[in-house]
């Protein structure tokens, strides 16, 4: 297993899509579809990487960054994709939010191993 990080990505202007749920008590198939949908989202034109965290209590975030918005439509209108989608709404989540958001500035720090 890799350290985790931050997703790796170029320098500005790209888009962020982030997505916000709570999850249902129950995984429902969740995790496989998850794993599947990431494999799929890495092989879209203009995807750039991603970034996710869960708290124990259901709350997640997860950021998919894309190099332009002509990139992410296509993503959104995915068979597998609308049809996850769908199930998402009828079993995995109980609550969720989406926001697609122009990302202009970008910066970062990574600590140096002899640190």
């Amino acid at each position: 297993m890799t350290d985790p990080a931050p997703a790796s990505l170029p320098a500005p202007p790209y888009y962020a899509v982030v997505f916000t749920a709570v999850r249902t008590a129950d995984d429902n198939g969740y995790g496989e579809a998850d794993e599947r949908l990431l494999k799929l989202a890495a092989e879209q034109p203009g995807f750039l990487g991603i970034d996710s965290a869960r708290r124990a209590d259901g709350l997640g975030i997860t950021v998919s960054y894309w190099r332009d918005e002509d990139s992410i439509a296509p993503w959104r209108e995915h068979a597998e994709h609308a049809l996850a989608r769908a199930h998402g709404r009828e079993r995995w989540y109980s609550s969720f939010a989406l926001h697609v958001a122009k990302v202009e500035r970008a910066y970062g720090f990574t600590r140096p191993a002899d640190s």
